[in-house]
């Protein structure tokens, strides 16, 4: 299930943080259920993204014993278990919160298409990945029915452009292309590049938006280019091949700066309600 995976659920969060409705109890109840529903829908791609590759799961120095079914812990008819009771525990939840379900099977189906095709197809990958991201911004949303933004829209894609590119720097970095068949088509060079423009363009959308949108959220700019920055610094450190999920949740100063930016955006729409 990957449990540790579910913090990039927290793009649910971002159309609660930004809208400014963390007051209103019922807003906060409807973003949990959209991070939960995301949260158990995850978990079930997982699962059937480890059957689907088990063969060369098999084959890989670290998964052939990290993941379940590779390693024989788990077999492939209890995988498809778990993943028929992950996907009817969302689909309780979405009967009692419908505004979620046109989103939810655009992930779902978008993870069935990564899973048999796109996941081989190179720079389509990337775009894969980043979708599945925005989709989440659009999950938190459609629960607390607020719009998404143009400028988080495009800020929430660069970003998420970057966290895939980067993986992928890391992955051929210290495995070479034995990771996934679609680094054969890759350079460290390549995948570099698009961690560049696609972070240049995060930083550069995100500060048009507050610029134009959110003025208050001004002095949030330099947390942002830091956390971009030291997440970058942190994976190319990196020489363990461990994901940039594990790296995130390890590093201090990138917590540290997570939390920071959440409790600037905060207390910026406070302190303008109040005024």
């Amino acid at each position: 299930m990957r449990p540790k995976h579910w913090v990039k659920n927290v793009f649910v969060i971002a159309p609660l943080l930004f809208s400014g409705r963390y007051f209103e109890l019922d807003s906060d109840l409807r973003t949990a259920v959209a991070f939960v529903v995301f949260c158990l829908v995850a978990s079930a791609t997982y699962a059937m993204n480890d059957i689907f590759d088990v063969e060369s799961d098999r084959a890989h120095p670290t998964k052939s014993t990290s993941r379940p079914i590779a390693a024989g812990t788990v077999s492939i008819k209890g995988a498809w278990r778990l993943f028929g009771f992950l996907i009817a525990a969302a689909a309780a939840l979405l009967f009692l919160f419908p505004a979620l379900v046109p989103v939810v099977a655009a992930y779902l189906l978008l993870q069935v298409a990564y899973n048999l095709y796109l996941k081989r197809q190179p720079v389509i990958e990337f775009f894969a990945v980043a979708l599945g991201f925005v989709l989440r911004v659009y999950a938190g949303a459609f629960s607390i029915e607020v719009p998404v933004s143009k400028w988080m829209f495009v800020t929430t894609f660069s970003l998420a452009l970057f966290l895939a590119s980067v993986k992928r720097f890391q992955e051929l970095k210290n495995r070479g292309d034995n990771s996934r068949k679609v680094l054969a088509f890759y350079s460290v060079a390549f995948t570099q590049r698009v961690a560049e423009i696609s972070g240049t363009l995060a930083v550069v959308f995100y500060s048009f938006f507050t610029i134009a949108a959110r003025p208050a959220f001004i002095y949030t700019i330099p947390v942002v280019v830091f956390g971009l920055i030291r997440y970058w610094y942190v994976a190319e450190q990196n020489s363990a091949g461990e994901s940039p999920t594990d790296l995130l949740l390890r590093d201090k100063q990138l917590l540290l700066a997570g939390a920071l930016l959440v409790f600037m955006v905060a207390w910026s729409l406070l302190t303008n309600v109040q005024g």
